[in-house]
């Protein structure tokens, strides 16, 4: 069972990614949408299928490619247990504003996975845009990855997961 960091632990990741081939249908490397279990389908799947994937057993998750923004899911923020953004190069920074959205704008208050292109350089920041879950890419070691959230302890700006900056904070 593949591994991933959750609220800074490393854990098992019990959840099961679907993905489109070119073609709009599911990749030929990824199963048929199962029965039951936990799954993530991707945002043109959810959007075809919502009302059947939400009665399947177990639950399910959506994930966002990089251009498909907070807005898209903002109607069903309260049936989806988990939101993954995409970051499909480490240069695309599009997901951090998708984090910040879901948390700020909509109030998302599941579980918000970044995976894709995912290094341990931009887990602080990405904790900080409010995601609480990391599908490290390829390489990764997520023990020696954890680390990265005590490497700077105290931010000046808000965030987040803290939404005063340091002098108010300060103040009070």
């Amino acid at each position: 069972m593949a591994k991933l960091i959750r609220n800074r632990r490393v854990v098992a990741d019990n959840w099961l990614r679907l993905k489109l081939a070119a073609d709009g249908g599911l990749n030929g490397n990824s199963p048929a949408v199962p029965a039951e279990g936990d799954v993530i389908v991707p945002l043109k799947l959810w959007l075809e299928r919502h009302d059947a994937l939400a009665v399947r057993l177990g639950k399910t998750g959506v994930w966002l490619e990089s251009n498909e923004g907070a807005e898209l899911v903002a109607a069903d923020i309260k049936r989806l247990p988990l939101i993954a953004v995409n970051f499909s190069s480490f240069a695309d920074g599009r997901g951090y504003t998708t984090a910040r959205l879901l948390r700020e704008r909509y109030g998302y208050t599941g579980e918000l996975r970044a995976i894709g292109d995912v290094g341990r350089d931009h887990l602080l920041n990405m904790q900080r845009c409010g995601f609480d879950a990391f599908d490290l890419r390829e390489g990764e070691n997520e023990v020696d990855a954890i680390a990265a959230f005590d490497e700077l302890p105290v931010a000046y700006q808000a965030s987040a997961v803290e939404p005063q900056p340091m002098f108010r904070r300060r103040l009070n």
